[in-house]
């Protein structure tokens, strides 16, 4: 539980936080940054991909997969990455309004957000999605049917949202914006489940052995691949220099060492 707390306190840092540690507002007359920025838009609680890095010294900054990934598609740009922060059902609204220039936020292209954005080509998939239960009431959870007439946590604005809606007959469906929030409630016995990408499950089951992942996720399928967002149209030709930087790190390893380097700083947020 210590862990958890720990993590749970690290990670609420992020909202007064932005790229290297200072908090970028999106601007006010809702125009995208100036030329030589690049105003990424995540929703930082999602170890590993974005998440709050603290070091030795007290430096913070935000980390992770899509972090990585962003940097370095600004880097190609010859653009400045700077990083607004909100909740996740906040994110395709401000891209349609042209308050962010893209969304990297271990995001799936869906037919629904089709309507509002375009998508790059994928650079990662995740584990699939999986379901955290308390350890000691695991052996309740063998199938989706396990979960009628139970309270199942997910993100709002999620693809984890329509898992409980669509594939566990019967759930009550608890949303919220926060996966902290929503790893609390499972804590403290006020949902019997929540829903989550695989990999953010197990780091969140890892680090707090009163969590496991339930017998019953197996049933829920393949994960989907995750992709970069822009506006619909693409009115800023961002997505060309996006997927050239795509086809370059997917194909010569540099995912991979992103994925090592952010599960490992994930591990020590939670120390």
């Amino acid at each position: 539980m210590k862990k958890l707390i720990c993590l749970a306190l690290a990670l609420l840092m992020l909202f007064s936080l932005a790229a290297c540690g200072t908090k970028t507002e999106a601007p006010a007359d809702g125009a995208a940054a100036a030329s030589d920025k690049l105003l990424l838009g995540t929703s930082a609680d999602y170890p590993p991909f974005e998440f709050i890095s603290v070091d030795d010294k007290g430096a913070q900054e935000y980390v992770g997969i899509d972090v990585s990934l962003a940097k370095k598609i600004a880097e190609d740009m010859g653009k400045t990455l700077e990083v607004v922060n909100m909740n996740f059902d906040s994110l395709m609204a401000s891209l349609q309004k042209g308050e962010i220039d893209i969304v990297i936020a271990a995001i799936e292209d869906t037919e629904e957000r089709r309507t509002s954005a375009d998508f790059s080509n994928p650079y990662y998939t995740d584990y699939p999605a999986m379901i955290l239960v308390k350890a000691d009431k695991a052996d309740q959870f063998t199938s989706l049917d396990s979960f009628d007439g139970l309270s199942v946590g997910a993100q709002t604005g999620t693809t984890k949202t329509e898992i409980v809606t669509d594939q566990m007959p019967g759930a009550k469906l608890v949303g919220l914006t926060s996966v902290i929030d929503l790893v609390n409630e499972l804590v403290y016995d006020k949902c019997s489940a929540i829903v989550l990408d695989g990999a953010v499950a197990l780091k969140y089951a890892k680090e707090n052995p009163d969590l496991v992942v339930a017998g019953a996720s197996d049933a829920l399928g393949a994960a989907a691949p995750f992709c970069v967002a822009v506006q619909k149209g693409d009115p800023s030709g961002l997505l060309t220099s996006i997927n050239s930087t795509i086809a370059a790190v997917t194909s010569d390893g540099t995912v991979d060492t992103w994925v090592e380097a952010a599960n490992a700083l994930a591990d020590q947020v939670a120390e």
